[in-house]
């Protein structure tokens, strides 16, 4: 656990989000996604590995043109 940056006396713990992403006119949501989460006020953190999985989601998703998705994290 870590003090969250935003709230400072709230603490972070494993747990998951949904996270928007927008790029050019396209926009994902993506639910379930895992990061840690303060107890507190509710930030969410991802990981480094976690951003890594979800840029080329949102990429595929500009080249082909669609402008709105919504789907649950996953990893293959």
């Amino acid at each position: 656990m870590i003090t969250c940056a935003i709230c400072n006396p709230g603490r972070t713990r494993p747990g998951t989000t949904t996270m928007t992403l927008e790029r050019e006119n396209s926009t994902l949501v993506v639910k379930q996604v895992p990061a840690q989460v303060c107890d507190n006020c509710g930030e969410a953190w991802l990981d480094e590995d976690t951003v890594d999985h979800l840029e080329p989601l949102l990429e595929t998703m500009v080249s082909n043109g669609t402008e709105v998705a919504l789907q649950r994290y996953a990893v293959a």
